[in-house]
């Protein structure tokens, strides 16, 4: 019965353990002709140093038609951009190009993730250890 009773509360605790993730908060894009700007907040909850992270943000119009999109590395990726250390924060400002002016002013952006490495190559799981809000 003690067995029992402490495998159900392993199953408890690991049911309300908030897992380690990097936090990432999406503003609304500014247009600019055929540019459109999205900022990512980004704040690192891991213990451990984010080595690098890739984006994808897709702009979608009323319809949610996507209408441009944009890949890149909005943490690290290369020798001479740095990591997110633990409990830090930074901004990364997504600049998305379109061969024409966009429909309108009135866009939407939605963000995921691709690629997450943690500190030693490990990598995490960017469906997992992301979280992302969107700003209004």
């Amino acid at each position: 019965m003690n067995r029992m009773k402490m495998l159900l509360n392993l199953c408890i605790f690991c049911a309300f353990t908030v897992q380690a993730q990097l936090v990432v908060n999406v503003s609304q894009p500014r247009i600019s002709g055929q540019k459109a700007v999205v900022s990512l907040s980004m704040k690192n909850e891991f213990s451990q140093k984010i080595e690098s992270a890739r984006a994808v943000v897709f702009l979608l119009d009323k319809q949610g038609k996507m209408v441009a999109q944009s890949t890149k590395w909005v943490i690290g990726g290369t020798q001479d951009k740095p990591g997110l250390a633990p409990a830090a924060t930074n901004s990364f400002f997504f600049v998305v190009s379109s061969d024409k002016p966009f429909p309108g002013t009135n866009l939407t952006a939605k963000v995921n993730f691709s690629r997450l490495v943690l500190e030693g190559g490990k990598l995490g799981d960017p469906i997992k250890n992301v979280t992302i809000s969107t700003g209004k």
